[in-house]
């Protein structure tokens, strides 16, 4: 046998193979495989002339395998034990009997739609560990260029590299102190004029919030303040002292829930944002993540996905 012409065996071939060793009969073994004994004979003899030894030891009374034929049935029985084990690994992954799944989520979206989600997802698949990134726009499409997370759950933003989908639009609220001259507002909300000379708290550039505001090019009415906060915490207890206003997303209001603090719609829908699933481009999901996918998608149907 010349090693640069690996042999090719089919299934078929290893069938024969395998029959014959258990059988030790050609007759048995040749009606096993559905073939005429000469038909058999033939294919066992062509296997040999492939691996360039005898397989088999042949006489009147019975068929034994050569030191040759015991080193290839044992290869056989590991291959062939290595395949089922194989096919069974993803039986099990299919059937959402194991695996993982991994996703990437804003923070407002993680704490507002995910636990819910998590629970569930528990609930139905026990056995597959599902691992959840919240971490701010960046952060998540870095994991998802990765590989590291099967999709992502982020805003609107360039996302070109990705395929996305659409879930939602995010509105945005506007965020006072209780005894602010627009607190009483109450559902007619707020606009951009409704901020001339207002002092406009931001988040740092490096949120998705605070870039979609400042690619809107809106010709500032208000003035910036010179507080720059990373976290909505550190936002709510400097709105809720007075020291300005803030644009946020709806789903981030919880932060808000303040008697110092009120939250007005703010009726510009070109401020509002799109929140995306975002995956690897031409990458299908494996079964795991459609999964997910699909159970987020049903719930954000029925649920209230916390917008209002």
């Amino acid at each position: 046998m010349n090693p640069l012409n690996p042999i090719r065996w089919s299934s078929a071939d290893l069938e024969a193979f395998g029959a014959l060793v258990q059988t030790r009969h050609f007759t048995r073994a040749a009606e096993r495989c559905h073939l005429s004994q000469s038909a058999f004979s033939q294919k066992i003899r062509r296997l040999e002339t492939a691996v360039g030894a005898r397989l088999f030891e042949r006489s009147t009374r019975q068929v034994s395998l050569t030191p040759e034929g015991e080193l290839l049935a044992q290869e056989v029985l590991r291959l062939e034990q290595e395949l089922q084990q194989a096919l069974g690994r993803l039986q099990a992954l299919a059937g959402l009997q194991a695996g993982r799944v991994a996703v990437a989520a804003l923070p407002s979206m993680a704490a507002v739609w995910l636990p819910a989600l998590v629970a569930e997802w528990r609930r139905r698949h026990p056995q597959v560990q599902l691992t959840v990134h919240d971490t701010l726009a960046q952060g998540a499409t870095t994991l998802l260029r990765e590989g590291r997370v099967d999709f992502a759950l982020t805003a609107g933003g360039d996302l070109r590299e990705f395929d996305t989908e659409v879930l939602c639009t995010e509105p945005y609220w506007l965020v006072c102190p209780a005894d602010h001259r627009l607190a009483g507002r109450g559902a007619d909300g707020a606009g951009w004029s409704d901020l001339a000379g207002e002092e406009l708290i931001h988040l740092a550039r490096s949120s998705s919030v605070r870039r979609q505001i400042e690619q809107l090019n809106v010709r500032p009415l208000w003035r910036t303040s010179v507080l720059e906060v990373e976290h909505l915490a550190t936002l709510a207890a400097l709105v809720r002292a007075g020291l300005g206003l803030s644009l946020v997303p709806a789903l981030t209001l919880f932060h808000f829930r303040d008697p110092g603090l009120v939250a007005l719609p703010f009726n510009e829908p070109a401020l509002a944002r799109p929140l995306v699933l975002a995956r690897r481009k031409g990458q299908a999901l494996s079964v795991a993540a459609q999964a997910l996918r699909g159970l987020l998608l049903a719930r954000l149907a029925v649920d209230d996905p916390g917008l209002a």
